[in-house]
Parts: C-alpha cells; sequence; structure tokens
C-alpha cells in the first residue's frame, strides 16, 4: 500500500503560512513601524526620481525645515493623546514674537525676551486648558476661537508690518549652528527627548495615557484629570513659544504671518505617527517619524517642481489615510476582544 502524495506540494505548511500572517499583521498594526517603511520607500523614490535629494545640503535642509513643526508636534501630542486638539499652535506662535518684538523696540535684553516668549506662549496654553477643563469647553472650538483671537491681536499690534532688527542671540535658535549643525535641528531633537521622557518615564505621562484611554476610569483612580488637561495645554503653548524662537530666527524677522497653516502640519504629523485622535494612544517615536514624513515629502514635491499649492492637498489626504487605518485597526481589535 503507497502512501499518498499531497494535491499541492508547492504550497507552504500551514504553520509557515499562520507565521508570515501573524508577522505581516503586527507590521502593519504597529503604526510606528509602518510609517517607518514609507518613510524609507518615499526616500528610496526620491532618490530615484531625482539626484538631488540625498545629499548632505539637501537633507540638512530637510531637518531644519521640518524643526519648526517637530518642536511643535511634540506639545500637540501630548494634547492628543488626552483626546484634545490644538488649533491655535501657529497664531500662538505669531503673537509671541510679535509681542516680545515690539519690547525689542522698547530695549528689553534678548534674555527677557526669550523668557517673555515662553511665558506668553505658555499663558496662551493655560488660558485654552482652563477653558476645556474647568469651564468644560469643546478643545476643538476653544482652541479655533483663541486662534481667531490671537491673530486678530497680532494684526492690530504690528499694524500688519513685520518686526526686524531683532538682537542676535535672540534670532540664533533658528539661524545658529553648534559644530556646524543647525541649532534649530538640535532643539528640535532636544525638544523630542525631554517630550519623549516625560511622556513614558514619569508618572504624569502614565496619567495622561489614562486620562486619555478612560477619563472616568481614571478619575475613579485617583487622577486628577483637570490638572493633567490643564498641564498639557501648557506644554503645548511652551512648545508653541520653543518655535516661535525658531521662526523668528529661519525669518530674521517677527511677521504676523508667522505659523499660518502650522496647525494643519502639525496635527498631521502627530495622526500619521499613530497617535488616536480619540485618545489614548500615541508616542514621540512615531510623531518624530510623521514629521519626517511630511518634511520628507514637502522637500520632494519642491524638487520635483510640483505645483506648490497641492502640498496642502497632500498634507490633508496623508491625515485621511492615517485616521482611516486607525479606525480600521480600532475596529479590529474590537472585533477580535468580541470574539474571544
Amino acid at each position: 500500500m503507497t502512501d499518498s502524495k499531497p494535491l499541492n506540494e508547492s504550497s507552504p505548511p500551514a504553520p509557515r503560512r499562520a507565521v508570515t500572517s501573524t508577522l505581516i499583521q503586527r507590521v502593519l498594526s504597529s503604526n510606528v513601524t509602518a510609517i517607518a517603511v514609507a518613510l524609507i520607500l518615499v526616500c528610496i523614490a526620491l532618490s530615484l526620481l531625482t539626484d538631488r535629494f540625498f545629499t548632505v545640503s539637501n537633507l540638512t535642509s530637510v531637518l531644519v525645515q521640518s524643526s519648526l513643526v517637530g518642536i511643535a508636534a511634540v506639545g500637540a501630542t501630548f494634547v492628543i493623546i488626552t483626546g484634545g486638539i490644538d488649533l491655535s499652535v501657529g497664531a500662538n506662535l505669531a503673537l509671541s514674537g510679535i509681542i516680545v518684538a515690539t519690547l525689542f523696540g522698547l530695549g528689553i535684553d534678548p534674555i527677557t525676551g526669550i523668557a517673555l516668549t515662553l511665558l506668553i506662549s505658555a499663558a496662551i496654553g493655560a488660558f485654552n486648558g482652563a477653558s476645556v477643563t474647568w469651564l468644560r469647553l469643546a478643545p476643538f472650538i476653544v482652541t479655533l476661537a483663541v486662534m481667531g483671537m490671537a491673530r486678530g491681536l497680532t494684526l492690530n499690534i504690528s499694524q500688519g508690518a513685520s518686526l526686524y532688527d531683532l538682537p542676535p542671540a535672540y534670532t540664533w535658535f533658528g539661524n545658529g549652528n553648534v559644530f556646524g549643525v543647525p541649532a534649530a535641528v538640535l532643539l528640535m531633537l532636544l525638544t523630542f527627548v525631554v517630550g519623549h521622557i516625560l511622556l513614558r518615564g514619569t508618572t504624569f505621562g502614565h496619567r495622561v495615557y489614562a486620562v486619555g484611554g478612560n477619563r472616568e476610569a481614571a478619575r475613579l483612580a485617583g487622577i486628577n484629570d483637570h490638572r493633567v488637561l490643564f498641564s498639557v495645554y501648557v506644554i503645548a503653548g511652551v512648545a508653541a513659544g520653543i518655535a516661535a524662537l525658531v521662526s523668528a530666527g529661519r525669518l530674521g524677522a517677527a511677521t504676523p504671518n508667522a505659523g499660518v497653516g502650522l496647525e494643519l502640519q502639525v496635527i498631521a504629523a502627530v495622526v500619521i505617527g499613530g497617535s488616536s485622535l480619540f485618545g489614548g494612544k500615541g508616542t514621540m517615536v512615531g510623531t518624530f517619524v510623521g514629521v519626517l514624513l511630511i518634511g520628507v515629502i514637502n522637500n520632494g514635491l519642491i524638487l520635483l517642481n510640483v505645483n506648490p499649492f497641492l502640498v496642502q492637498f497632500v498634507q490633508g489626504a496623508l491625515i485621511f489615510v492615517a485616521v482611516l487605518l486607525d479606525s480600521l485597526n480600532t475596529r479590529r481589535l474590537a472585533r477580535g476582544k468580541r470574539a474571544s
């Protein structure tokens, strides 16, 4: 009696297929891994389409151009993990810059100017946080209103004109360098490191995740959710202030139009990096990769002479895809829990 051969000898064993399927699911379910793969693929594609992409000067330019979005995105990551949103980051940046530039004309010193920039931006963040927590207003509406008020004040103070002749010590954050490395890039990296440590290595960071995951459960566990929410908006304000220092240095002036559209790029970077708009999920590493992806795409569109008006469309499309994938992944996990 002879043994019968399998009908399809070329097909891999079932366990191997199961392992392969599981591996693919893990890669796709990890937002950071998926976006990192996307970043690598985009870089490879651009290197094939133009020989100007993989040069030291161009890659440095990508990092410098991404620094403004990256610094602001650190603060936005905290806010979005709690389930909130901050649309006032660009207007915050412009207002603090214009106020301090005006005060420079009255004779204040650069150190005082730097401190005031951070304090003004932190105060705007504190206003957002107080409105969301104690007044119980919707973050979207509050920060949208603050964006309008801040823009109006900026235009009123500056009368629509840019202010120049800023002290070199103030503009150094945007145009200086340390051993040949742009100060803006170093400041962005430092901000991400501090944000990562605060988010993943402290009790406060754990509370941020808890409040974003389930605010009521966090409150029952003894977490002061009001204090956490207030704090994340203050952090976002401080990040906007740091970005204001970089913006003033890069532009060589404080301009009332600084930061226009910055909120879209910041939200795109955070969401693309794996943070959920529903709260409870997100990492600084993911946000950093999201910032790089947006920077690389913007740079690639310029190198390829693509219509600049399409840049905003691409950013919106990236947000849509990121939210769609997050929604599909959330539904898949929910079905898995119900099945188990």
